[in-house]
């Protein structure tokens, strides 16, 4: 089983820690084109910020992102699972896991990237600005870098077995999983349900998918099959409904 998660554009930069070593990554066939957009970003994070700012979507106050950017090779790197912050990952608290939890969350979990395409939650990472909808002066879009590298990763990282793609559509478009394993990859939409009308909201969005992936991870079980994600999950308290699309789950909250 591989669950795939979307990065945070929060990050919490390491106060140590060793500088950026892509051969440290997993997914190791991925690095030419990790290295590709690494220079790139840091040959335009050392321009002029004004261009820098334009093209990664920054704002007058986040001057430090930039220069984080063209540091990046020189950074202090920590686990991926300690620099991404945001909704999600501090609802699935991967820290207070406890020892046999943790441990299958670095066997399972998995978290997409523009930057490094997909890591490993162990994976040592600097904290860097980099969206998935970026487009790079030369390069193009980011997107365009990844989508024909990144299905036969996550084909080759489910093992046979399940992926739970709980990526947002920004991060979904870096690559689709590959049709051979279309009847076993779960998509998850969280719907918030107030006065008999459903909605999408992104902050229940976030912090539903981070408590359903700790209560997985807790649970002990790993699914092989879309019916026993949805009874693991049911036993677990949540109301889980099947959509219109065979391998969508609707996950209602009140």
């Amino acid at each position: 089983m591989l669950v795939l998660l979307p990065p945070s554009e929060g990050k919490t930069p390491p106060e140590e820690g060793p500088a950026l070593d892509l051969e440290t990554l997993s997914f190791p066939r991925l690095n030419p084109v990790r290295d590709q957009l690494a220079r790139a970003l840091v040959k335009l994070a050392s321009g002029k910020a004004a261009r820098a700012a334009e093209v990664l979507g920054l704002g007058p106050t986040q001057s430090d992102a930039i220069e984080a950017d063209a540091r990046l090779w020189e950074l202090p790197c920590a686990p991926a699972a300690d620099v991404y912050t945001g909704v999600l990952f501090g609802e699935l608290d991967l820290a207070t896991l406890d020892p046999t939890a943790r441990a299958r969350a670095s066997a399972t979990v998995a978290v997409a990237s523009a930057l490094f395409g997909v890591l490993r939650i162990d994976d040592p990472i600097p904290a860097y600005r980099l969206s998935g909808n970026v487009s790079l002066p030369r390069l193009g879009p980011v997107a365009s870098r990844w989508r024909h590298k990144l299905p036969a990763e996550l084909t080759a990282a489910t093992d046979g077995g399940l992926l739970v793609d709980l990526r947002s559509g920004t991060y979904v478009g870096l690559g689709k999983p590959e049709p051979a394993i279309a009847d076993r990859t779960v998509t998850v939409r969280v719907l918030h349900e107030a006065d008999g009308v459903r909605k999408v909201v992104s902050h229940f969005n976030k912090a539903t998918k981070g408590q359903l992936v700790r209560a997985l991870l807790q649970s002990g079980v790993e699914p092989t099959g879309v019916d026993e994600l949805v009874e693991v999950w049911s036993d677990l308290g949540w109301t889980v409904e099947r959509s219109e699309r065979v391998t969508q789950l609707d996950v209602v909250t009140t």
